[in-house]
């Protein structure tokens, strides 16, 4: 399997590395960036070829990987398509549906949409992947592979489900961050230096993370186990429901869901 990835920014960087982790060969990936400073980054950090110019050499490949801003992609389209033959294309631009995808590649059918998150950087990602009908077993097999490299997949049969795994998982590092925001700054104002308090909440975050991973049981099994009658922490779940913390969050995802609708309807008026 030979691919090109068309953009070299800081996730299709995370999915090279992670595919020669995996036992990719150099030789197997191109880039094509038309920035200079990135061409040299790429080829500097990971010793393979990146050209500043789409042709057909560059493609004559079995995979086409889609790493432009969503902004970019239908200048894009006009370029690739009438350089296409039997490549698979995936898109990991954010936001555009495959179903545009294809129409601005003049009807071209062979190709997955993938929805990656920010952990894909250390290898901890997750990917939600939808597939037009005119991808075989073998074509989604090849891009399952190359996403596994940075972290898990999950399929949907669906395309409108990738906006539910946007806001969950796409959107959703940014809401832990935003938690251990809150837990370090009352450890601060509790008492603890800085580092302790990010001491204490990243690991908190991880160990719980593990422990749930790990069990296999319902997190809400596990909360209730830490949950002591009287204790510190029903005090501070007691705060949390009596705010209503639960259905905010709730609240949120369904709201970065129906933003992702919105851009996507946006983005696929042009």
């Amino acid at each position: 399997m030979n691919i090109t990835f068309i953009g070299g920014g800081n996730m299709a960087a995370a999915l090279i590395g992670g595919m020669l982790q995996q036992g990719f060969l150099a030789s197997q990936i191109k880039v094509v960036e038309i920035s200079a400073e990135n061409r040299e980054r790429i080829k500097r950090e990971f010793d393979i070829e990146a050209v500043p110019a789409l042709d057909s050499c560059v493609i004559g490949n079995d995979v086409i990987i889609l790493a432009v801003k969503p902004q970019q992609l239908t200048e894009l389209a006009q370029q690739l398509a009438p350089l296409l033959k039997n490549q698979l294309v995936i898109s990991i631009a954010a936001g555009i549906r495959a179903t545009d995808i294809s129409r601005w590649l003049g009807g071209y059918p062979r190709i997955v949409r993938a929805m990656p998150n920010t952990p894909a950087l250390v290898r901890a990602g997750v990917t939600g992947l939808y597939a037009l009908p005119a991808v075989n077993e073998q074509e989604m097999k090849d891009a399952e592979t190359i996403l596994a490299a940075v972290g898990t997949v999950l399929w949907v049969g669906e395309e409108e489900i990738l906006h539910t795994i946007t806001a969950i998982s796409g959107s959703g590092p940014a809401y832990i961050f935003y938690f251990i925001e809150a837990m370090q700054q009352a450890g601060v104002e509790l008492g603890l230096a800085a580092d302790q308090a990010r001491q204490l909440s990243l690991q908190t975050f991880f160990g719980a993370v593990k422990l749930a991973e790990q069990s296999g049981e319902d997190v809400a099994v596990l909360r209730s186990r830490v949950t002591s009658k009287g204790g510190t922490t029903e005090r501070a779940i007691q705060t949390m429901e009596k705010n209503d913390i639960k259905r905010k969050i709730i609240c949120a995802i369904h709201a970065a869901s129906a933003r992702s609708q919105e851009l996507s309807d946006e983005f696929g008026k042009k």
